[in-house]
C-alpha cells in the first residue's frame, strides 16, 4: 500500500491497542473523512466510523496531509448533528 509513516507511528503501532487497526482502515479515514479538523500546528485530524469494528477510528497526519503519525479508537468522538 505504500503508506508514509512517521517513526513514532510505527512504535505505537506495535501497542496491543493498535495493533488490530488495518492499513485498510486508515486509508479509509484518510480518503472518505466524515470529519476534518486541522490543529493549530498544522496537523489533520480525520474521523471515520469503521463498521467492522464498530467504533470510530481517528488518523492524525502530518502537515503535508498524507504522512500517518497516529491512528487510534476515540471512545470520545460523537458526530456532529447526533
Amino acid at each position: 500500500m505504500g503508506m508514509k509513516t512517521t517513526k513514532y507511528f510505527d512504535h505505537v503501532r506495535r501497542r496491543p491497542d493498535r495493533a488490530m487497526i488495518t492499513d485498510a482502515w486508515i486509508s479509509e479515514v484518510v480518503d472518505k473523512p466524515i470529519e476534518t479538523v486541522v490543529q493549530a500546528d498544522g496537523r489533520f485530524k480525520k474521523w471515520a466510523f469503521i463498521k467492522d469494528a464498530e467504533r470510530y477510528l481517528r488518523v492524525i497526519l502530518l502537515e503535508d496531509g498524507e504522512t500517518i503519525h497516529n491512528a487510534f479508537f476515540d471512545r470520545g468522538y460523537t458526530e456532529r448533528g447526533k
